[in-house]
């Protein structure tokens, strides 16, 4: 960020608060004008700092400020992990920050986008109802009332792998942690997901 005013602007406004006076001499040499121009950067300087100060506050733009605005929401996630990018982490403090939750579809698929599944799509079941439905809607009991899967196609299928799992690893696992994670902390807690 550039200062508003130019150290030259400073040091003539620091002039200008002077006495007057034959001791309090303002030309160019003197004393004076040379202290002036020595505290003149700072103001600059100082100036600068404010202007970024504006432009920091900001979540989308922060980068000094990024760790309050972390502590602030409580972040990080621990769904999310460690190791992200300052961009990612700034995303992570908007969606947080203007993200005012919800329980519909199109929250969960925003959520699902933000992690990078933007190609997922959630399917709601419903008991079946002799008066209502059709003769091929599936049977599904009052429990389902309760059920909702998200499919995401680019799901990920993990193997043991020698040398690289390690005791107790599953021999495969579905998915990913960080999906499982976060969906498990923001479903309405009368639900279960099924993921496929």
């Amino acid at each position: 960020m550039v200062a508003l005013y130019s150290r030259e602007d400073y040091r003539d406004a620091l002039l200008s608060l002077l006495p007057r006076g034959r001791v309090w001499s303002k030309d160019e040499g003197s004393t004076q004008y040379r202290l002036m121009s020595g505290l003149a950067p700072t103001f600059e300087r100082l100036d600068a700092r404010a202007q970024f100060l504006l432009f920091d506050a900001f979540p989308a733009n922060s980068v000094e400020l990024l760790e309050e605005w972390e502590r602030t929401l409580g972040l990080p996630d621990p769904c999310e992990g460690e190791g992200q990018s300052i961009e990612q982490r700034r995303a992570q403090v908007v969606v947080k920050m203007f993200e005012g939750g919800g329980q519909s579809v199109p929250y969960y698929l925003r959520v699902l986008d933000r992690l990078g599944y933007t190609n997922a799509t959630i399917n709601e079941f419903a008991p079946f109802r002799a008066d209502c439905d059709v003769a091929d809607t599936p049977l599904y009991g009052e429990d389902w009332a309760h059920v909702w899967e998200i499919r995401l196609p680019d799901f990920r299928i993990f193997h043991f792998e020698a040398d690289v799992s390690t005791a107790g690893d599953f021999l495969e696992s579905y998915g990913d942690e960080a999906v499982f994670c976060l969906i498990a902390a923001i479903q309405p807690a009368h639900t279960f997901v099924i993921f496929s």
